[in-house]
C-alpha cells in the first residue's frame, strides 16, 4: 500500500510547510470532530526533511470515502483551512 503524497499545504505556518509543500514524512489527519491536520504546529524555523513531499501516515477519519482501516486511499490530499480549522480539505463524507 502506497501512502498517498500531500499534493498541497496551504498553511504556510506550519513548521512542516515550505513553499506550499509539506515536507513532515507522515501526517496524521483526523481527531473526534473533523478531518484536521493532527501534524500542524507553529514555530519560528522549518522543520521536515527539505528533500521529501510529505504523505498520510495514518487517517482517523473512518467516515471519509477514502479511508480504508485507518488508512488514506486518496491519490493524493490537500492541506488547508477550514475555516479556523487546518483541516484535511479531501475530506468527503462516506
Amino acid at each position: 500500500m502506497q501512502m498517498p503524497a500531500v499534493n498541497e499545504c496551504q498553511v504556510e505556518a506550519c513548521a512542516y510547510n515550505t513553499a506550499h509543500t509539506c515536507h513532515a514524512l507522515a501526517i496524521t489527519v483526523g481527531n473526534s470532530s473533523h478531518a484536521e491536520c493532527e501534524t500542524f504546529f507553529k514555530v519560528d524555523s522549518k522543520g521536515g526533511d527539505p528533500s521529501a513531499t510529505g504523505h498520510v501516515g495514518a487517517c482517523k477519519m473512518a467516515k471519509c470515502q477514502h479511508n480504508v482501516q485507518y488508512e488514506c486511499q486518496a491519490s493524493g490530499i490537500v492541506v488547508g483551512y477550514a475555516q479556523n480549522d487546518i483541516d484535511c480539505l479531501t475530506y468527503a463524507p462516506a
